[in-house]
């Protein structure tokens, strides 16, 4: 891990194939994802090279995210490329902070806890970026936990309808 990645690990009192599903049908991951806002999912193929065009819909603004999945070990590992979108679904900028990194390696993994529970790892990097789309995120890191935190918290939510 280098200084400009962010971190996150959570314990979930849940099974790995259940955390798993939180995090691979669209119908669940349209619950947890971008807490505050509608989140909108327009495909979601989670398979290497598959794509999940999500639309953050914030009012009356709306921002589209491209991710492209690069590996997926069910129950155990998921990667993929996020980025903003435009209209078309094509890398942008970000509309909002022109120099945060155009794309994001983003990694989940999953590990199996003594009682059942399951210990999950995010970790978010700039991936293929500039020392400018770098700094812009390592400022912006401590915001970081909020949201995804949020996320976490509806997944345990989620979690405790599906056990």
């Amino acid at each position: 891990m280098n200084s400009e990645s962010f971190n996150l690990t959570r314990n979930f009192d849940a099974p790995k194939d259940l955390v798993w599903r939180t995090l691979t049908e669209a119908d669940l991951v349209q619950r947890w994802y971008g807490p505050g806002v509608e989140t909108v999912i327009h495909e979601f193929e989670v398979k290497p090279g598959g794509l999940w065009l999500n639309e953050m819909r914030m009012g009356e603004r709306s921002m589209n995210q491209r991710m492209e999945f690069t590996e997926v070990s069910p129950t155990e590992r998921l990667v993929y490329l996020m980025s903003n979108a435009d209209e078309n679904w094509e890398v942008t900028a970000n509309p909002m902070m022109p120099d945060w990194p155009r794309t994001l390696l983003t990694t989940v993994t999953l590990e199996d806890r003594e009682g059942g529970g399951t210990l999950l790892t995010l970790d978010w990097d700039p991936h293929e970026s500039t020392e400018a789309e770098k700094a812009a995120f390592a400022a912006s890191a401590s915001d970081f936990n909020k949201g995804w935190g949020a996320g976490m918290n509806i997944i345990d939510e989620i979690l405790a309808e599906l056990s």
